[in-house]
């Protein structure tokens, strides 16, 4: 039922309480007591940290793996490895050419971690199955991706380049794609296309380089019956009816939007939404009472297409 539940809410149906996903990324690593570089490079422990995460935290659902330089690393580009963080990307192989000037190739099941990550998804689906917990797979969106690629010039070349931007960015959404249809291959009932850099355009710039790149990977995940979403970073106001009309079945945002605002935009347009747990103030620096901001995110999200989850 709890699987049901977490689906219905990500495609904007009543449910009869909101369920909850904690986005819990390396802190499973925490929770078996194992470095991050570690965890996220044994499909063994990866597997382990997920699934005693979520039974921790009895969640609904839960990815997979958060780490957005999982399809760079796919294609050539370098990782700094740290033991409590996810990687950071380091090289940047369309810093000065396109992806086919830089001789990119789209990646197999074998590049980078993705031998890793299937072996883990094989490991603790079953075990998440018994826990009635969703497994979802997130891969990183087009623009974010575009920044690990070409690097920073990014988001100048939307505007002063926008030509080669558009040849990394539909490369990207490429990458995108092809994630998204490993993690269906994986078993994952939900898959996020996740670019939290996108709150920093304006929605022009949103519809050109963003909105376009994404459609590939969300038929991927529509024609195998799964539910897709776009997770957003930020304050992305100005773009959250791009997001919201960007056609996956939901989306989810971060502690920086009200909730409310959130709400009536998803119910406007028939979705699903997911947040708003404030991750730094209440759960990290405990300025506000995790319990009492828990309080407000579910009263303000109500029944209807909402899922509770870390903004």
């Amino acid at each position: 039922m709890a699987k049901q539940m977490l689906i219905d809410a990500y495609r904007g149906k009543r449910t009869d309480i909101p369920p909850w996903v904690p986005y819990a990324g390396v802190h499973c690593a925490f929770i078996i007591n194992e470095p991050a570089d570690k965890f996220l490079q044994d499909p063994e422990l990866l597997a382990k940290g997920l699934v005693e995460t979520a039974r921790r935290y009895k969640a609904d659902g839960i990815p997979l793996l958060f780490d957005l330089s999982v399809e760079a690393h796919s294609v050539g580009c370098d990782l700094k490895w740290w033991p409590d963080n996810v990687p950071s990307v380091t090289t940047h192989p369309c810093s000065d050419r396109t992806p086919a000037d830089a001789g990119l190739v789209l990646p197999t099941k074998e590049s980078g971690r993705w031998p890793v990550i299937f072996e883990a998804a094989k490991i603790a689906r079953p075990q998440l199955d018994e826990l009635d917990c969703v497994l979802m797979g997130l891969f990183c969106g087009p623009l974010t991706l575009a920044a690990h690629l070409a690097g920073v010039r990014i988001f100048t070349d939307v505007y002063k380049n926008p030509e080669f931007a558009d040849e990394v960015c539909k490369f990207a959404g490429e990458i995108g794609a092809l994630s998204a249809q490993f993690y269906a291959e994986m078993g994952c009932e939900i898959i996020a296309n996740v670019d939290p850099v996108a709150s920093q355009i304006k929605s022009e710039t949103f519809q050109r380089y963003v909105t376009p790149h994404t459609k590939a990977a969300t038929k991927v995940i529509h024609d195998a019956g799964l539910t897709s979403s776009f997770f957003i970073c930020g304050d992305a106001t100005k773009v959250m009816t791009d997001v919201a009309t960007i056609g996956t079945h939901g989306f989810a945002i971060d502690e920086q939007m009200n909730m409310n605002f959130i709400r009536d935009l998803g119910r406007k347009h028939g979705v699903g939404f997911g947040g708003n747990l404030k991750l730094t103030l209440a759960l990290s620096l405990g300025l506000l009472s995790p319990r009492e901001d828990a309080i407000v995110s579910l009263a303000a999200g109500g029944h209807i297409g909402y899922t509770f989850a870390p903004g």
